[in-house]
C-alpha cells in the first residue's frame, strides 16, 4: 500500500511538472512574437524617413521665383508701353518684364533665349490690368522650368485669352472712375489756391496704380499655381483651351473696330421721291425747318440729304456680309505672317495699296 501511494504520488508530482512547463512555453512564445513587433516598427518608420528625405531632395532642387525677383518685375512692368510699336504692340516692355524671371529659372543660354523670344509674341492690353497676366505666366514659367510639360502654345494661349477680357476693365476702372475722382480733388484744392492739390492727385494715384499692379500680379501668380498643380486631371489643358477660344473671339471682334476698308465706287445713281429726301430751298425758317430736318433724317437716314440715292460697291457688300472686306484682309494678313513674310513688307504694301486705291477713287 506505501509503495503504490508513493509511486502514484510521483506520477501526480512528474504529471504536475510537466504541466508547468507546458504553461510556462506560452509565455515565452508570446514575448518573443512581442519583441519581434517593434522590428516591424522601425522598419516602417525607416521607410517613411526615406520617403521624407526624398521629397525634401526634391523640394531643394525645385527653381522658384523669390519675392524679390517678383518685385523686380513689377517694377519693370511700370514700363510695358516704354517700346510700344504697330506690329506687336506691348510685346517689347512685356519681354523686359520678363527678364529677370527668365534669368532665374533658365541658367543655359539656349533656354533663355527660348523664353524670351517666347514672349515677343503679339501683347496688348490695358497697362495696369497686364498684371493679373503676367502673375499667371510667371507660374507657368516657373513650372515648365521645374519639368512639367507646359508648352509655348499654352502659355501663349493663356496670354491672349486673359488679355483681351481684361483690356475692357481697365478703361472704366481706372481712365473713368479712380482718375476723375482724384483729378477732380485735386482740382478743388488747387482752385482754392492750395498747392498740395496737383501734388496729392500725383501722390494717390501712383500708389493706387502700384499697388494695384502689385497685389494683381501676385494674385494671379498664385492662381496659376494652383492651374499648374492638376496637370494629370486636364486642368491646363482646359483652360488653355478656353484661353484660346476665348482669345478668338476677342479678336475676331475687334477685326470689325480696328480694320476699315470702304469701296466707295459708284454702282447705280437714282432720283428719290421729293418726300423722301431733305428740300433745302422750301424747308422752313426757324426751328420748324430744324426739326423737319431731324425728323427727315430719322427716318430715312443720310439718303435725306441728296435727292438722288446712290449705291456703292461697299452697300452691297455691306447688304451681303456685314464687314467681309475687314475680315477677309485680316485673314489674307494671317496667312502671308504663317508663310514668314516680313510684317514691314506687308505693311509697306498696304500703305502703297491704299494710296494707289484712294488717287483712282477705288477705296
Amino acid at each position: 500500500m506505501t509503495d503504490n501511494k508513493k509511486d502514484k504520488d510521483i506520477e501526480v508530482f512528474e504529471a504536475d511538472s510537466s504541466n508547468k512547463v507546458i504553461k510556462n512555453e506560452d509565455p515565452a512564445v508570446k514575448k518573443e512574437v512581442i519583441k519581434e513587433e517593434p522590428v516591424k516598427t522601425e522598419v516602417v518608420e525607416t521607410k517613411e524617413e526615406v520617403v521624407d528625405e526624398k521629397s525634401e531632395t526634391k523640394n531643394a532642387d525645385r527653381i522658384e521665383l523669390p519675392k524679390n525677383v517678383r518685385r523686380k518685375i513689377c517694377n519693370r512692368h511700370q514700363f510695358l508701353q516704354g517700346t510700344w510699336n504697330f506690329e506687336r504692340m506691348q510685346n517689347g516692355g512685356w519681354a523686359y518684364s520678363l527678364i529677370p524671371a527668365i534669368k532665374t529659372l533658365y541658367h543655359d543660354e539656349a533656354s533663355q533665349a527660348s523664353a524670351l523670344k517666347r514672349h515677343l509674341e503679339f501683347y496688348n492690353t490695358h497697362p495696369y490690368v497686364s498684371a493679373p497676366v503676367l502673375g499667371v505666366t510667371l507660374a507657368m514659367e516657373e513650372e515648365r522650368a521645374n519639368g512639367t510639360a507646359i508648352d509655348d502654345a499654352a502659355i501663349n494661349g493663356v496670354k491672349v485669352g486673359m488679355m483681351g477680357p481684361l483690356a475692357g476693365v481697365g478703361d472704366p476702372v481706372f481712365w473713368f472712375t479712380i482718375r476723375p475722382i482724384l483729378g477732380a480733388l485735386g482740382a478743388s484744392l488747387a482752385l482754392s489756391g492750395n498747392p498740395l492739390g496737383p501734388i496729392l492727385f500725383f501722390v494717390l494715384w501712383n500708389i493706387i496704380r502700384y499697388a494695384f499692379l502689385w497685389k494683381t500680379q501676385e494674385a494671379g501668380y498664385k492662381a496659376g499655381n494652383e492651374i499648374t498643380k492638376d496637370l494629370s486631371g486636364g486642368l491646363l489643358g482646359r483652360v488653355t483651351l478656353t484661353a484660346s477660344i476665348l482669345g478668338m473671339f476677342v479678336i475676331g471682334a475687334l477685326v470689325q473696330r480696328w480694320v476699315s476698308v470702304d469701296f466707295p465706287v459708284e454702282i447705280t445713281r437714282v432720283a428719290q421721291d421729293s418726300k423722301t429726301f431733305i428740300d433745302w430751298a422750301n424747308l422752313p425758317g426757324g426751328s420748324e425747318g430744324i426739326k423737319h430736318a431731324l425728323e427727315m433724317y430719322e427716318t430715312y437716314g443720310a439718303n435725306a440729304f441728296n435727292p438722288e440715292k446712290v449705291t456703292t460697291l461697299q452697300d452691297n457688300l455691306d447688304m451681303l456680309v456685314p464687314g467681309l472686306m475687314p475680315l477677309l484682309l485680316t485673314l489674307g494678313v494671317s496667312k502671308l505672317l504663317k508663310k514668314d513674310v516680313s510684317p514691314i513688307v506687308i505693311i509697306v504694301a498696304l500703305f502703297i495699296i491704299g494710296i494707289v486705291a484712294r488717287y483712282f477713287n477705288i477705296m
